[in-house]
């Protein structure tokens, strides 16, 4: 059987078309409304409401001293949540890009990933770091980076990535009632490209597991972020040749579901990894590990990865080069079932 994706729900009898940047508006406002402990931090987050306007409407509910603007520096932002976090608040803090979170990672990984550890639980980091990452909409340099591996390798931090407004929210409030730090990665690509029934009420989508968005059974597809609609565009392309693809969306990077993926490529016997990140040290590495752990003996033909190249994310129309695209995951799709 294949995992079971545990989602709790409060009961609502009402639903919003919502995009997933108003999904992630929605679920901030609603912790907001909950618990008197959460604080927003982030550049140009009060006023402008964010540069994605992922926080509008905010400040002016509920006040400065909730949703504040901080000063143009991403160790301070994370530093000062550190120590909200350890002191009872439950800080969420926005990176406005995830390119610019480098200054930021000496917080992340020696401070954010270990109290817990280094204090033998007595202190936790009850806190969440939003970062719109990715290419797709041609933004300058540094704006588009897809860097996930580099936080997938920290014990002590967990990183989620929705691809849809109904994760989107779902995730964001499930890590904001973690006890422990989580980094939410927000594809900057799907922000506003499509809308889908939320609940209005409070629900979360469970940290850890993946979803299966599709059923086959010729090869999966493994995505997560931005990526999971290029393999839904490419499985509709094969599916007019006869091939069957059922895809798998990750949702969280950090604890991988390693269940769903085993699960399917035992089912299938094929998979292709589709992820914009970087070829080289990409989180692919670890998807084809962790089959080769647990499905090596089923598998008819080597893993494929279809990503990004081993460049700087070039700029503006550039972008279309470097991203996958479906008709190179058809080409994957293809080599590892005519292998």
């Amino acid at each position: 059987m294949m995992t079971q994706v545990k989602e709790t729900h409060q009961k609502s009898e009402t639903a919003k078309q919502m995009t997933l940047i108003q999904a992630i508006n929605d679920a901030m406002r609603l912790m907001l409304e909950e618990d008197d402990r959460t604080v927003i931090l982030g550049e140009d987050i009060g006023k402008n409401g964010g540069v994605f306007r992922a926080t509008e409407g905010l400040q002016e509910a509920f006040g400065e001293d909730r949703v504040i603007d901080t000063p143009l520096s991403e160790a301070g932002i994370i530093g000062t949540s550190i120590g909200l976090a350890v002191n009872g608040f439950r800080p969420v803090a926005e990176i406005q890009f995830l390119g610019f979170i480098y200054p930021a990672y000496e917080q992340i990984m020696t401070h954010v990933s270990r109290i817990r550890m280094r204090s033998m639980s007595r202190f936790t980091v009850p806190m969440v770091i939003r970062a719109p990452y990715g290419a797709g909409i041609r933004a300058p340099e540094i704006h588009s980076d897809s860097t996930e591996s580099l936080f997938t390798h920290m014990p002590g931090l967990k990183v989620v990535c929705p691809s849809s407004p109904y994760d989107a929210k779902g995730l964001l409030i499930a890590a904001m009632e973690d006890p422990d730090p989580v980094l939410v990665l927000e594809p900057m690509k799907n922000y506003r490209s499509k809308r889908e029934e939320v609940p209005v009420g409070k629900y979360t989508v469970e940290i850890g597991k993946g979803k299966l968005v599709r059923e086959g059974t010729d090869v999966t597809l493994i995505a997560w972020g931005a990526m999971v609609s290029i393999a839904e565009k490419a499985a509709e392309q094969a599916e007019k040749k006869g091939i069957s693809c059922e895809i798998i969306d990750l949702r969280t990077l950090y604890p991988i579901d390693s269940e769903i993926i085993a699960e399917s490529v035992k089912k299938t016997t094929r998979a292709v990894i589709i992820h914009e990140a970087h070829h080289t040290g990409g989180l692919g590495n670890d998807i084809i590990s962790i089959i080769n752990d647990t499905a090596f003996l089923y598998l008819r033909a080597p893993i494929e990865r279809i990503t990004g190249f081993d460049v700087p994310v070039p700029f503006f129309s550039l972008e279309e080069h470097y991203l996958p695209t479906p008709a190179r995951v058809v080409e994957g799709i293809e080599k590892v079932l005519h292998f």
